[in-house]
């Protein structure tokens, strides 16, 4: 028979089921996170089959079941989202692409049109985690010029500071993409253009994003105490906006690989709570929205270092569900690589080196690649592969398309 459940209703017999707790045990958990008394423990037995068989728990005891399992409630119980594209530019502003360039021709830059450059600028941050790398980049540059010549243009003090801002998130769009190409001087630069934009707007949010990728860029070169300063002199910056939940995240994939649990459950914890207490985007698909969806992935990551494999592993299936469309076109495709690492990371330590190899040669193969990243988790599978497998062929040869993808990508592997 079909199982036509919600995914939601899934997701909490799966998240309950990586922890071995059985329905009692999983209320006396949601008990312990409840701000105010709950019914009886028979009641709420009876209540949370409801839940698993598909009856929509109310507003009170969404969020309480997102904390219960360490995620937030939009995570398990999503919005829809939406995807922006031209279309969307033409129904908001009236203006194709051509009209918008049009205009910034002009001597003097009208409301429609920074209308018209605000959803721009939108929609290719939307573009981020699908496009491929070498397109986003030209469009990137090329925008990024575009609305930086509008500085020698007439415009009134409220225009300069918008026209700055626009150009301050092209310029993380940028600095982003260069990096995921293994361009990492060329991103340190374009990401200190950012920061100097938003300094001289005294743009918080902004400003934490700058900091957010230095976090990345340390991250990713194994500098784990230069990850914890720039996530905290981020959060100084922009502790009230999304970016501080990506700030703890980052924060807590270093503790993760320095080998601290109890700072991973802090950091964890924290951004947790700020992401809980947030309203949810109006576009989840901006690549500078922390999406709460981000927060299982944010999570996999931890608990796949931290040896937690059943929670990184269910995570990881969590976020190739998210980051998949029904026809299998892939949202997603650099989040679901990492997760593929994750499933393989599981595989090997419980000794099936077939599925270990299926996922990390798979992970491997996506058109949209964030190098660095990919790079960094598929050296912690080889390290898995080689101290379970040893000198196994198939472990070899993994470890040798690892290094191809390494060759060729300037300023970072060098």
């Amino acid at each position: 028979m079909a199982d036509d459940r919600p995914a939601w209703a899934h997701r909490i017999v799966a998240e309950r089921q990586a922890r071995d707790w059985s329905q009692l045990q999983a209320v006396r958990a949601l008990r312990a996170h409840a701000p105010s008394e709950l019914p009886s423990e028979e009641s709420m037995v009876r209540q949370w089959k409801r839940w698993e068989a598909g009856s929509m728990p109310g507003d009170f005891y969404r969020p309480i079941i997102a904390a219960t399992f360490g995620t937030v409630t939009h995570a398990i119980f999503p919005a829809p989202s939406r995807r922006d594209g031209n279309a969307e530019i033409v129904a908001a502003s009236g203006m194709e692409t051509l009209e918008i360039v049009s205009r910034l021709n002009r001597s003097d830059v009208d409301a429609a049109t920074l209308d018209a450059l605000r959803i721009t600028v939108d929609r290719l941050c939307s573009e981020y985690p699908f496009m491929p790398s070498e397109q986003l980049l030209v469009e990137g540059r090329q925008w990024l010029r575009r609305v930086v010549d509008l500085h020698s243009k007439s415009l009134t003090l409220a225009q300069h500071r918008e026209v700055l801002a626009l150009s301050g998130w092209l310029a993380l769009l940028v600095g982003c993409v260069e990096y995921d190409m293994g361009n990492r001087h060329g991103a340190e630069s374009t990401r200190r253009a950012a920061l100097s934009l938003a300094t001289e707007t005294d743009h918080g949010e902004i400003t934490g994003w700058a900091h957010e990728m230095r976090a990345w860029f340390a991250l990713t070169t194994g500098d784990y105490r230069g990850v914890i300063a720039a996530a905290q002199a981020g959060t100084e910056h922009a502790a009230n906006h999304g970016v501080a939940v990506q700030l703890a995240a980052q924060e807590a994939k270093a503790w993760a690989r320095i080998g601290d649990r109890r700072q991973v459950e802090v950091a964890l914890d924290r951004g947790r709570r700020l992401l809980e207490g947030m309203p949810l985007p109006e576009n989840l698909d901006n690549h500078f929205v922390v999406d709460p969806a981000k927060f299982d992935f944010y999570a996999m990551d931890c608990y796949r270092l931290v040896g937690e494999d059943k929670l990184a592993r269910n995570l990881a299936e969590q976020v190739l569900r998210e980051g998949t469309d029904f026809d299998g076109t892939e949202r997603s495709p650099m989040r679901n690589a990492e997760a593929r690492i994750t499933l393989g990371v599981t595989a090997a330590r419980d000794g099936d080196l077939e599925q270990a190899l299926l996922h990390g040669d798979r992970a491997l193969e996506g058109d949209r690649q964030s190098v660095p990243s990919l790079v960094m988790t598929s050296r912690e599978l080889a390290a898995v592969l080689r101290e379970n497998f040893g000198a196994d062929v198939g472990a070899k040869e993994y470890r040798a398309r690892l290094r191809i993808l390494g060759k060729g990508k300037p300023g970072f592997f060098n």
